[in-house]
């Protein structure tokens, strides 16, 4: 089944690729955290690896998100547990897969008028 959203939100992701992201028509050749109410800003993360708690606690500050999508690039991989705990104790939902599969969900779930953040790493980050 083909999915296609008749308008385009403004802070969807309108594209991805080997090292590069796109949000709202923009380019951007870094990590990156986006959200539907917000412009996307960069992602202080060279590669999934690198992942900390420290990077994701201020996803949960103020109003928290329904669910975080964590795109860890052209594979999947899944962080230690520890890693997710700030997302845990603020009783957020986690969703980890790869970066293309992070990106169709965040438009999905956007479109549906979710609270939503994607923090993408961009594809060839492993």
């Amino acid at each position: 089944m083909k999915l296609n959203l008749s308008e385009t939100p403004a802070l969807a992701v309108t594209g991805y690729g080997p090292g590069y992201l796109m949000a709202g028509g923009t380019r951007y050749e870094h990590a990156l955290l986006i959200r539907p109410d917000t412009p996307p800003r960069r992602w202080p993360l060279a590669g999934i690896n690198e992942l900390s708690a420290e990077l994701l606690a201020p996803l949960v500050e103020g109003e928290a998100p329904e669910i975080v999508l964590i795109g860890t690039g052209k594979v999947q991989v899944f962080p230690d547990p520890a890693v997710l705990r700030p997302l845990i104790e603020a009783r957020v939902g986690i969703e980890i897969m790869d970066t293309a599969a992070a990106c169709r969900t965040y438009n999905v779930l956007i479109a549906e008028g979710r609270r939503v953040v994607a923090a993408l790493c961009c594809p060839e980050m492993e």
